[in-house]
């Protein structure tokens, strides 16, 4: 069982609904058939939120690292050693302090390859902000990790992938940082993604416009016509299948996504809201374009229902499933790039 895929998991705040999820999650036994789930954090803190989910037959192996990891169980790394107090659904210093801790020893293995995937739970982008951690989310965060040059937040479901050229910067500066440069590069990321890790061939993309109405031919802003369709012509003359710009609105309200196998939004609300409408118990949020594989669930901490029982796990167990398939997907496509057919030259010439 040694090759079973090793899901790393953060905790998130641990005032959220991080735990509470991840508990439920991983409270079905099926899960064990396909990863070896690693949650880091801390017992007592799991053993708070076990409490309150009434999960009482799970129990944590708690293991020093990866390679202590015993099969078909839970298991946990403890983090820390102090105690923590744990207040459901408040904004706390602990909660982004300990959501930090978490966060940076789960990425630790999975840049040195001890474990081959990291699922994580929802942050608070405010409480979180540290020496450690001046980044606006997760994204960012692990692009700067990996050492990236690039890296698209892709949100994922069975029905619709969207993408987006900004993410997450003020509605104020999205104009100004929308280029011809910078949409190649995530049109050219989406369609690498798309064939590695989810194995589509020959990908449709869609790219939305910018204004409304996708400027209605430059009545409504110059955008589309001296930025996004420049962008989509050159993504065109490098094999990437890149359509549009569509108007937002009506390109979602009459099911013209359907047709695509995904959409690049131009900023985070154009792109998530309709997504979020579209896919939210099932959506996924993955970051494309790194060397590893991370996702996450595609909502917050949501501390209106923290420590109610009341969160669903859905879209975490969504979030999971996507790593194991992105992962399997690597490692096959990297085997059989390895080992390709030879090329031999058919003769016209017959016995």
């Amino acid at each position: 069982m040694s090759d079973k895929i090793k899901v790393g998991i953060s905790i998130g705040d641990v005032n959220g609904i991080g735990l509470e999820i991840i508990i439920k999650t991983l409270a079905d036994s099926k899960i064990y058939d396909y990863c070896t789930p690693i949650v880091y954090g801390h017992t007592k803190v799991a053993s708070f939120h076990r409490r309150a989910t009434q999960v009482s037959e799970l129990n944590f192996q708690v293991i020093n690292d990866p390679s202590q990891v015993h099969y078909r169980k839970p298991n946990m790394i403890n983090c820390w050693e102090e105690d923590v107090k744990i207040e459901p659904g408040l904004v706390t210093e602990a909660g982004g302090k300990y959501a930090l801790i978490s966060l940076e020893r789960a990425t630790y293995d999975l840049k040195e390859g001890y474990i081959d995937a990291l699922v994580t739970a929802p942050i608070n982008k405010d409480n979180i902000q540290s020496e450690n951690f001046n980044f606006p989310g997760h994204t960012e965060y692990l692009q700067q990790r990996d050492g990236a040059a690039e890296s698209l937040m892709f949100l994922v479901s069975d029905t619709l992938r969207v993408g987006v050229v900004t993410g997450h910067i003020p509605i104020s500066k999205v104009a100004e940082s929308i280029t011809t440069e910078k949409i190649i590069a995530k049109l050219k990321l989406m369609n690498s993604s798309l064939q590695n890790d989810f194995w589509i061939r020959k990908p449709k993309i869609a790219v939305l416009g910018l204004n409304p109405h996708a400027s209605d031919n430059g009545l409504i802003g110059s955008e589309e016509k001296d930025v996004i369709i420049p962008a989509i012509e050159e993504a065109r003359n490098n094999d990437v299948l890149a359509f549009g710009p569509y108007p937002a609105d009506g390109f979602f309200a009459n099911g013209t996504y359907l047709q695509f196998d995904a959409v690049l939004a131009m900023y985070h609300d154009q792109g998530l809201i309709p997504f979020k409408q579209i896919a939210f118990e099932s959506g996924v949020n993955f970051t494309a374009g790194l060397t590893f594989v991370r996702t996450s669930p595609d909502h917050g901490t949501a501390y209106d229902i923290a420590g109610k029982n009341m969160a669903s796990e859905i879209s975490f167990r969504e979030a999971l499933f996507t790593a194991i398939h992105i992962v399997k997907h690597r490692k096959e496509g990297k085997e059989l790039n390895e080992n390709p057919l030879l090329f031999t030259k058919l003769s016209r010439d017959r016995d």
